[in-house]
């Protein structure tokens, strides 16, 4: 079974969030950073991810259609 890119990539992207977010805990943990900063960071990174799978699996389907379009003129 094949994976995807557009899901591949978000993926890897949200197990790298999760590794930076577990570094910088401590920091929050100490007070060096508001709780609003800390997870709206994490939140705003998570919608940025979910925009960017969506982005990725629209201009898929589109380079599917067109390809399809493509072989479909060519073998006329």
């Amino acid at each position: 079974m094949k994976v995807k890119r557009y899901n591949l990539i978000p993926c890897l992207l949200l197990i790298y969030l999760c590794v930076m977010s577990y570094i910088g805990y401590p920091a929050y943990a100490s007070g060096k950073f508001s709780a609003a900063y800390y997870f709206g960071t994490i939140a705003l990174t998570l919608v940025i991810l979910v925009l960017l799978r969506f982005f990725l699996k629209k201009k898929h389907d589109y380079r599917e259609r067109r390809n399809a379009d493509n072989q479909q003129k060519g073998s006329r």
